[in-house]
């Protein structure tokens, strides 16, 4: 029993990462949604189960399912834009697993900090639905950005503004 618990079993996995992967699929299953929410039914994710290596152990890799090509694949093969969805979708997973198993406590507050200049103006336009869905279920979303055209999707805001003697905040609201 012991060398199993220690990896010494056929998939090569240690009891806690055996317990970490369980959990990971449970924000996986959860982030997939999002994830296929914000990709228009593209993608959604999945725990790899492939060896990484010779002698490498199963462990906590996450791959995507692209329904296009009908194959899963590494996220490491998303573009700068898929990849910042996937990322937002991992989180709102996450979110949603904590408080589901946290006794009462909830994460009401989400804060973003840049990505969106990945993303092309479809996919712009489904991630600001994917926020205003997460908002109407009663979270606060913040979101740190450069990006200009998020200035006409977000009416209430918090510019800093730069001057010659240090930077100024113009607060815009509702």
């Amino acid at each position: 029993m012991a060398d199993y618990v220690a990896g010494i079993n056929p998939p090569k996995t240690k009891l806690h990462t055996f317990v970490l992967g369980l959990m990971l699929d449970r924000v996986i299953e959860s982030a997939g949604r999002y994830l296929n929410s914000l990709s228009r039914g593209r993608y959604t994710l999945t725990r790899s189960t492939e060896q990484t290596g010779g002698n490498s152990k199963k462990g906590l890799d996450i791959d995507v399912i692209d329904s296009q090509i009908l194959e899963s694949r590494s996220v490491n093969t998303l573009s700068g834009g898929e990849l910042f969805l996937a990322s937002l979708s991992l989180a709102f997973g996450l979110a949603e697993v904590v408080q589901s198993r946290s006794g009462g406590i909830e994460l009401d507050s989400i804060f973003i900090d840049e990505g969106f200049g990945t993303l092309d103006n479809e996919t712009l336009e489904a991630a600001m639905k994917a926020l205003a869905e997460i908002q109407r279920e009663g979270r606060l979303v913040g979101i740190v950005s450069h990006v200009s055209e998020l200035k006409d999707r977000i009416p209430a805001r918090i510019e800093i503004i730069p001057t010659d003697s240090g930077s100024t905040l113009k607060i815009i609201t509702l």
